[in-house]
């Protein structure tokens, strides 16, 4: 690991709160959540990460605050109605009112089901994430959207809560098998092409570095942070901007639709900026180096660029339920050069099909 260096970014907007980014955090949480004047917190947790929360629980215990464990399930298998269900349950069995806080420790799933959890209950309590995957940290915890999966598709049930801070604390990247790494560095590579050309030009010196926390990592994370508070400081609510946030997510949201949320959605949204890097290129929106760019990126990390062909009219469904469409019409975060977007919405299903048989396997 490198000196340990605390970063802290700040999102602006109605309720601002900061993004700490360092190592050895568990103190600074429990002062925080301390000083918030909370009698009881729920530590909205999983099973890879029980042993912190376990030792987070008797550090906030002895600085007065009632904690209480809520185990949920790994991933997405824990972001569902009934374990949101059981999760008021067990505040409602602990007496939790307005004044009391939820604390989101794990990866994606762990902290959009926290904040969800949080937003509902009471119309709205406090709550703080801590991101233990290098997804969470880069996207879920970040801005303020929670919510679960349901049948119908992903996250089409949630809501907008913002957290009170988000402490992003480095040491668990030394926990984390390659593979999440791996997948992580999606929406990190995302939001380099959308807004951050120095992280993409990070990728492409040296890709190894970018997976290690002795590397590049811990400055990708800080760029992409910065990008996301930078954008949900200025438009919380998705009504314009935030919108660039998607950019390769419908494509990718089918694919985790058809998978039935088995694929990591870091790979979903890596084969679903291919997707769309194809239909801007179709449209003479991007030439085909800024693609290549996209694919050789991606496949230096390890990130899959291509999907199983011979399933469009399932997709097609899945993108048609996305929550972005409006008036009947799929909408597309594309680029028109690199850290430039613009928006399709007028794509025809044959255009949709050859982008996706340019990417098929």
């Amino acid at each position: 690991m490198k000196e340990n260096i605390v970063t802290v970014i700040e999102v602006n907007g109605n309720s601002p709160y900061a993004v700490t980014i360092e190592s050895g955090l568990k103190d600074s949480i429990v002062g925080f959540t301390a000083g918030l004047g909370v009698r009881n917190v729920a530590v909205v947790t999983q099973p890879s990460v029980r042993a912190y929360a376990d030792a987070l629980s008797e550090a906030l215990s002895a600085a007065g605050v009632t904690p209480l464990i809520i185990e949920v399930p790994d991933a997405e298998a824990g972001k569902t109605l009934e374990v949101a269900g059981r999760c008021w349950d067990e505040l409602g069995a602990h007496n939790f009112s307005r004044g009391d806080a939820v604390i989101g420790l794990g990866g994606g799933a762990a902290t959009d089901l926290a904040g969800f959890v949080a937003a509902a209950w009471m119309r709205g309590i406090k709550f703080i994430q801590v991101p233990t995957t290098l997804l969470a940290m880069v996207d879920a915890a970040v801005g303020g959207k929670t919510g679960i999966n349901t049948h119908a598709g992903k996250n089409l049930v949630g809501a907008f809560h913002e957290p009170s801070a988000v402490y992003i604390d480095l040491d668990f990247l030394g926990t984390l098998p390659a593979d999440e790494i791996v997948a992580g560095s999606a929406e990190i590579i995302k939001t380099g092409f959308i807004a951050d050309p120095k992280i993409i030009e990070l990728y492409e010196s040296d890709p190894a570095a970018c997976l290690r926390a002795d590397g590049h990592l811990p400055e990708l994370i800080a760029r992409s942070v910065a990008v996301k508070a930078n954008v949900v400081s200025q438009d919380l609510k998705e009504s314009s901007l935030r919108e660039i946030l998607n950019y390769g997510h419908t494509f990718g949201h089918a694919v985790e639709l058809r998978e039935n949320f088995t694929w990591r959605h870091g790979r979903a949204v890596a084969v679903g900026m291919m997707f769309i890097a194809q239909l801007a290129h179709s449209r003479g929106l991007i030439d085909e180096g800024l693609v290549a760019r996209h694919e050789s990126i991606l496949r230096s990390v390890g990130l899959p660029t291509s999907y199983d062909g011979g399933h469009f009219a399932e997709l097609l469904e899945g993108m048609r339920r996305d929550k972005k469409n409006k008036g009947g019409h799929i909408r597309f975060v594309a680029l028109e050069g690199l850290a430039k977007t613009t928006r399709l919405e007028d794509a025809t299903d044959a255009e949709l099909e050859a982008a996706y048989n340019a990417i098929a396997n």
